[in-house]
């Protein structure tokens, strides 16, 4: 599928994205064409994927990716069809390699397309307020309402029965239908990641989008990060209060009760039916199953199995908690 935000100027000889790298491995590396960079998940016979982390040992068993960039220690879990290519550093690697795929990845500049909604062919179609900005090849269904000072950025795709608040910006998004982003929201702008350097910090590409599903809705003044190399998710008929942040590559369930405050780190994946208590935070690469209760305040840091209740810092079974804090 071709990424309707970010420009892929591939494909590229392996040998010569392997030019600007630290490999360790010295073996020869054909003149493969990489047609893209992806995940593990996503990742077919023509593209090059990475792997950094034991968590994701089995994603990395069943990779179809042609290359991987990983760890000397990890390349024992990747099938034989795909090619290890042993680094140093595998995300500030891939970094530099998903650059080459897409330069344009790093800039977050304002969308120079977007033009006054009364200037569109959306002002017959689409009730909306003072001072909306309306980027190139925008799609919005039927029956939606944008308010005041809003700017829905090029190619972004806006549902039927759609309401978009104002003061809102929208980015690198796809929003189904029967939608509500309140006031202050800002969607689909890169995520916090980056390599720390004394001089000059070094940001990691995001290519990746944010997909809210169906009968959505999110807060006031709420952040949702677009991923980096796949998708942040929020799933069907999953409420967000106001101020919650989901940071980049969040897969986020159907069904979900969101409280204010809570933030994500990113790379987690959280179940369906969900509910989670206000100042709450997930940390990143965790696994949060169906049927979760999270206290407010609680500071999630481990992995956490279906149908259970936490509460606490760090966030333990709620009995637990009572026992320990009478």
């Amino acid at each position: 599928m071709l990424n309707p935000f970010f420009k892929n100027v591939g494909p590229f000889n392996i040998d010569k994205l392997l030019l600007k790298t630290d490999i360790e491995n010295k073996e020869n590396f054909k003149k493969d064409k990489i047609y893209n960079v992806t995940d593990l998940v996503n990742a077919t016979n023509k593209d090059l994927t990475f792997f950094h982390s034991k968590n994701y040992s089995e994603l990395a068993s069943n990779t179809k990716a042609s290359y991987c960039i990983t760890l000397d220690n990890l390349s024992q879990f990747l099938p034989g069809s795909c090619k290890k290519i042993v680094v140093k550093n595998v995300l500030l690697t891939m970094a530099k390699i998903t650059k080459e795929f897409y330069p344009n990845s790093i800039v977050d500049d304002f969308d120079e397309s977007a033009k006054d909604i009364s200037k569109t062919s959306f002002k017959k179609k689409v009730k909306f307020g003072k001072n909306v900005l309306i980027g190139k090849n925008v799609k919005i269904g039927k029956n939606c309402l944008i308010g005041h000072n809003s700017i829905i950025e090029k190619n972004v795709i806006i549902g039927s029965n759609c309401s978009i608040g104002s003061n809102v910006i929208i980015r690198n998004t796809i929003v189904k239908d029967n939608v509500s982003i309140l006031d202050g929201c800002v969607i689909g702008k890169k995520g916090f990641g980056f390599f720390p350097n004394k001089d000059n910090n070094i940001r990691y590409p995001h290519i990746g989008i944010v997909v809210i599903n169906e009968n959505c809705e999110i807060g006031c003044g709420s952040t949702i990060d677009r991923g980096s190399l796949s998708n942040t998710i929020i799933g069907k008929n999953t409420y967000l209060d106001n101020q919650v942040h989901i940071a980049h590559n969040n897969k986020i369930g159907d069904n979900c009760i969101i409280a204010g405050q809570v933030g994500f780190a990113g790379s987690s994946t959280l179940g369906n039916n969900v509910m989670i208590g206000g100042q709450a935070g997930v940390s990143g690469h965790l696994k949060v199953g169906n049927n979760v209760q999270i206290g407010g305040g609680s500071g999630v840091i481990n992995d956490i199995p279906d149908n259970t209740k936490v509460m606490g810092y760090p966030a333990k079974n709620l009995r637990e908690f009572i026992k320990d804090n009478r």
